[in-house]
């Protein structure tokens, strides 16, 4: 019975030193340790000060504004473009609508005008008996600027989908060996033809 009751008790005490050491080594590699959450605080750390280009920013500043989306972008020669054709295109819109205006108000008092009145403006004055040039006139510039409208709008959608795609595009590396080289060729005679010159291109990628 001694030796059971000692052989007893040394079992408890290995199961105890077992059991001591399992705990302290799943002490040390639980989760919930300080490493643990230093790894957590350099993952967060590292997330907030990584900021990604977005395509979706840079779509909607240049629904807002024409020309900040490709300042988004880093684009900002693209800006006077931008703005230029803008200017282009107004000049055209104020040039047609003043010459619409114009031979409109001369066709319409000419329609109406029995000789008692003045003309409106110099068009009446020169084409007052031919009311069918001032109307194909009238027509004429008012078609012009209706146009022009139409391609003030693609150009401000042109804007906007140019920095949509400048955005996608904005973290796409370019190999720098991308090169294209040009050289004058002499090519071998085929057939018993004469050599023949030509221009040779390399593209390197």
């Amino acid at each position: 019975m001694k030796l059971i009751h000692f052989l007893t008790n040394k079992s408890f005490i290995a199961y105890s030193v077992l059991l001591l050491i399992a705990i302290n080594v799943s002490g040390q590699n639980s989760p919930a340790g300080d490493s643990v959450l230093s790894s957590a605080e350099i993952v967060t750390v590292d997330t907030a000060s990584y900021k990604t280009h977005s395509p979706h920013k840079a779509t909607i500043y240049s629904l807002i504004l024409p020309g900040l989306g490709q300042a988004y972008n880093k684009k900002y020669w693209k800006i006077p473009i931008i703005y230029a054709g803008f200017g282009v295109f107004y000049y055209f819109i104020s040039f047609n609508h003043k010459e619409y205006i114009m031979w409109r108000d001369a066709y319409y008092h000419a329609l109406v005008n029995d000789g008692s009145e003045p003309p409106v403006n110099e068009y009446e004055e020169l084409y007052g008996s031919r009311t069918d040039i001032l109307k194909d006139q009238k027509n004429y510039y008012r078609r012009n600027r209706d146009l022009t409208y139409i391609l003030t709008g693609i150009w401000y959608i042109l804007n906007v989908l140019d920095a949509t795609v400048d955005a996608h595009l904005f973290t796409w590396e370019v190999d720098e060996d991308l090169t294209l080289q040009w050289e004058p060729a002499v090519y071998e005679p085929v057939y018993g033809y004469k050599l023949n010159g030509g221009l040779k291109l390399t593209l390197n990628f």
